[in-house]
Parts: C-alpha cells; sequence; structure tokens
C-alpha cells in the first residue's frame, strides 16, 4: 500500500492560485506532503516571476508552469527556451495555436530540458458547448478538443489538458502513451464558482487521468493540509482497486 500511497501523491497537483509568493509558499508547505506538483499560473508568476517555481523544487515536489502560451511560433520557441532555464518539469502551450507553433515548442523543450513535458491545452474548463457557438466554433467542447488533440498529437506532443468529460475518450482515442492532466476537479458536493465541465478526483482517475489539478478546494479549505490528504487518500484508494 506505500507504493500505491506514494503514486496518489504523484497523481496530483496543486494550483498555487495565490496573490503572492509569501502565501504561495504558507500554502504550499502545508499541502506538500500530500502533493507530486505545484502548479504556477499567471496571477503569481506575473507577480512574482521566476522565483514562484523554486517553490516546488524546495519542498521535493514537481513544478508545473501554467502559462498556457499562444503566439507566433518564434515567440513561443523563446519563451519555451526560457522556461527550460527554470528546471520546471511540465509547461503549457495552446493547443489552438496551431501545429507550427507547437512543432516549435517541442522541439526546443526537447533540445533544451529533456525532462521538460509540453502539455497542449485543449479547451478551457470555464468554456463549455454554448460558448464554442457563440465563438463561431461547429460542433460540441467534446469534439473541438479530439480536434485540438490530434492536431498536437500529429507533431509528436504526448501531454494534453483536458477536462474530466473528455479524459476518458482521449484515453481511449490516444492511448497510454499520452499523458492526461485534468483540470477542474472538485471533490463531491456544491460546486459555485466559475467552472463548468468538472469532475470528482475518483471519476476523473478510474476515465484514465494521469495527473490532477486541483485548486480552490484545497487553497479555500480550512485546513489545505486535511483536504489535500483526503484527496490523496481518495486517488490511493481507486488505484487499490
Amino acid at each position: 500500500m506505500a507504493v500505491i500511497a506514494r503514486s496518489a501523491r504523484d497523481r496530483l497537483a496543486f494550483a498555487l492560485d495565490v496573490p503572492d509568493e509569501g502565501c504561495a509558499r504558507e500554502v504550499a508547505s502545508l499541502v506538500a506532503p500530500h502533493i507530486g506538483v505545484l502548479k504556477v499560473g499567471l496571477e503569481l508568476f506575473v507577480r512574482s516571476g521566476p522565483s514562484a517555481t523554486r517553490i516546488g523544487l524546495e519542498l521535493g515536489c514537481k513544478t508545473f508552469l501554467d502559462l498556457k502560451l499562444h503566439d507566433i511560433p518564434e515567440t513561443v520557441e523563446r519563451a519555451v527556451a526560457n522556461a527550460c532555464q527554470l528546471g520546471v518539469s511540465y509547461l503549457t502551450v495552446h493547443a489552438s495555436g496551431g501545429s507550427r507553433m507547437l512543432e516549435r515548442a517541442l522541439e526546443r523543450a526537447t533540445r533544451d530540458a529533456s525532462n521538460l513535458t509540453i502539455l497542449a491545452v485543449t479547451l478551457l474548463t470555464s468554456l463549455d458547448s454554448d460558448d464554442l457557438r457563440q465563438m463561431g466554433i461547429a460542433g460540441n467542447a467534446a469534439s473541438h478538443v479530439r480536434r485540438l488533440a490530434d492536431l498536437a498529437w500529429s507533431v509528436g506532443i504526448r501531454g494534453f489538458v483536458c477536462s474530466s468529460t473528455e479524459v476518458g475518450s482521449l484515453r481511449s482515442a490516444l492511448g497510454p502513451e499520452a499523458f492526461l492532466v485534468t483540470p477542474g476537479i472538485r471533490p463531491v458536493g456544491p460546486n459555485e464558482d466559475d467552472q463548468k465541465r468538472v469532475g470528482t478526483p475518483s471519476d476523473a482517475i478510474r476515465a484514465g487521468s494521469s495527473l490532477l489539478v486541483v485548486g480552490r478546494p484545497i487553497r479555500d479549505a480550512n485546513d489545505p493540509g486535511a483536504a489535500a490528504a483526503s484527496i490523496e487518500r481518495e486517488i490511493a484508494q481507486v488505484l487499490w482497486e
């Protein structure tokens, strides 16, 4: 069971969506025993810069730099080159940036940091099929996610960010080689935030998710450490089954 417990920790990422580095260090120290990956997103990175990415390394966690890069290929490649110098394990780019942008990002990451996994973001979990229609995009959320995943796969990317709603179908389509990251994870209970395509930890793991990303349910808990431990145990139970 000790091996499963360790694996459960490695399958859980905590989003450091906090206003400054001091807050990030405080909450990270509480959850680190139960979290294998710490995710640094736009809010914290814009405030604290590269120093925020060192928190995970100091606590024995991998670092997930979630900048969702989306720009011309040259700019994204140069941003990836800089990210490679930070020692992070994961970096997000938008699959909708197109094949050339994705290809350049992957080539630079492969050349400069063999331990960096490029993750292609398919569709933000705050969006659904109605939002796509408003943007003039044909099809539902699931079909759009599949199109973008196929595009990224065709250039060699093997890491993807998708909601729990699509993770099962992507796992079936892409097979065991794909590394599927699932945000919008919410333990059973009321959900009153801006996420639309969400799921429970158990459901996402059973559907084939490689890494769960949890933010507010841990960050806003009365005891963040206990909240992280509870989700870790839930993952371990599914793995044990």
